[in-house]
């Protein structure tokens, strides 16, 4: 298949974000529902996540692990598709479904050309969610509705 017909299937591509290191953009209008892409990687362990990251990510919140229920995770680092590089967003376009253990991004309204494709990360921490654990975990999605931080209300 000659490359422009490829590009002009394609309905997202990474590149540099606003909000953070790279991110995910629509190259066309994508509709409300629609499945996007599969978070892939890796399947290990949260020791094994533990024992990878907790070193190398003891200063930065930022890694590219998806946490499927308490026995998985998705390492992205490996393996992993784009689906690693959507950015957080209080005011989201998309959310992750899960699916039999398979973890899906799928669109929560339409999509415009340009749109950065982003979900809420709504990360819940064993400890507690303290001003400066909030402040290590800042958002910078700069929506209105900016909660000021990627971590999710405690249950």
């Amino acid at each position: 298949m000659p490359r422009s017909k490829r590009i002009a299937q394609r309905r997202f591509v990474v590149r540099k974000s606003s909000i953070h290191g790279r991110g995910v953009f629509a190259l066309t209008h994508i509709a409300k529902g629609s499945r996007l892409i599969e978070y892939t990687g890796e399947r290990i362990s949260h020791e094994e996540a533990d024992e990878r990251y907790a070193e190398e990510q003891e200063n930065s919140p930022h890694t590219m692990l998806f946490a499927v229920d308490d026995e998985t995770v998705i390492d992205a680092t490996r393996r992993g598709s784009s689906a690693r590089w959507l950015n957080h967003s209080c005011a989201s376009n998309c959310e992750a479904v899960d699916e039999e253990g398979r973890i899906f991004i799928e669109t929560t309204r339409n999509i415009r050309p340009g749109d950065e494709l982003t979900y809420d990360y709504n990360l819940i921490l064993d400890e507690p969610h303290t001003p400066a654990v909030k402040r290590a975990h800042s958002c910078y999605c700069g929506k209105r509705q900016c909660r000021g931080t990627i971590l999710g209300r405690k249950r």
